[in-house]
């Protein structure tokens, strides 16, 4: 089952797509940065809001770049973006077109967090994966929730393969449709995976707002420490990102 190519039934209420000269910040009235390290998964880079790290390529993209370069205290830089505060939905389509890097070490997301992180600590606010890929298994992708009872290596999760291509030599569209009760996965408008909120072991925590994050992160315990052969710098491509709202 797939999603109509004309998004019937649906209202685009949010949208970035990323046009502007090369080497210009992403809009602020859509984006914040989130600077700094580790994040509580162990990540190596250090998250900036250089235009080295995140920038138009004037090209209708948004390029997300890890670099390995001593600052901060790191070995390597990257940028993570996201919408809280700005724009923090409930439910709705999420979708982005997405040219991913690759390299062991390399971990770019496309994900959604709970708005109320900062007085429900996490996993209490709750966290959907829309796509999260380990740069050494180029043609995979996972899909995953995380809440109270199921979160880091207990998360509920599963994998997508591209059977016939890799993330890294071409655009894919990655989506999530977020109801009261079901939150299924996309790639390029097809249906790889739905969960239901009955199926979640334990309490269900996507019953309030959440914002978006768009990052590549460098190292970290899913996707271990880069090697020797992982090039740098390895860059995300965004193409857009748009949200709609279910017409009544």
């Amino acid at each position: 089952m797939g999603l109509d190519e004309d998004r019937t039934g649906w209202t685009l209420v949010w949208e970035d797509e990323f046009q502007g000269p090369s080497g210009q910040l992403p809009d602020a009235g859509h984006w914040r940065f989130d600077i700094g390290t580790g994040w509580g998964n162990a990540q190596l880079e250090y998250d900036t809001d250089r235009p080295e790290n995140a920038s138009l390529d004037g090209n209708g993209n948004l390029a997300i770049t890890a670099r390995k370069e001593s600052y901060a205290g790191s070995a390597y830089t990257s940028a993570r973006i996201t919408t809280q505060g700005l724009f923090e939905p409930q439910e709705g389509l999420f979708e982005a077109r997405l040219r991913l890097p690759s390299g062991q070490g390399i971990w770019p997301a496309f994900w959604l967090l709970g708005a109320n992180i900062e007085t429900v600590p996490w996993p209490g606010c709750g966290e959907i994966d829309i796509m999260e890929y380990r740069g050494q298994e180029p043609s995979i992708i996972h899909g995953s929730l995380h809440g109270p009872g199921y979160s880091a290596a207990e998360a509920v999760t599963s994998r997508f393969y591209l059977e016939d291509g890799r993330f890294d030599t071409d655009f894919h569209v990655f989506s999530v449709e977020w109801t009261e009760s079901s939150i299924s996965w996309y790639v390029d408008g097809t249906r790889w995976r739905t969960v239901l909120r009955r199926d979640i072991p334990g309490e269900w925590v996507f019953d309030h707002p959440f914002y978006i994050i768009l990052n590549v992160a460098v190292g970290g315990g899913f996707v271990g420490y880069p090697g020797p052969d992982t090039v740098f710098p390895q860059t995300m491509l965004v193409d857009w990102v748009r949200v709609y709202e279910r017409e009544p």
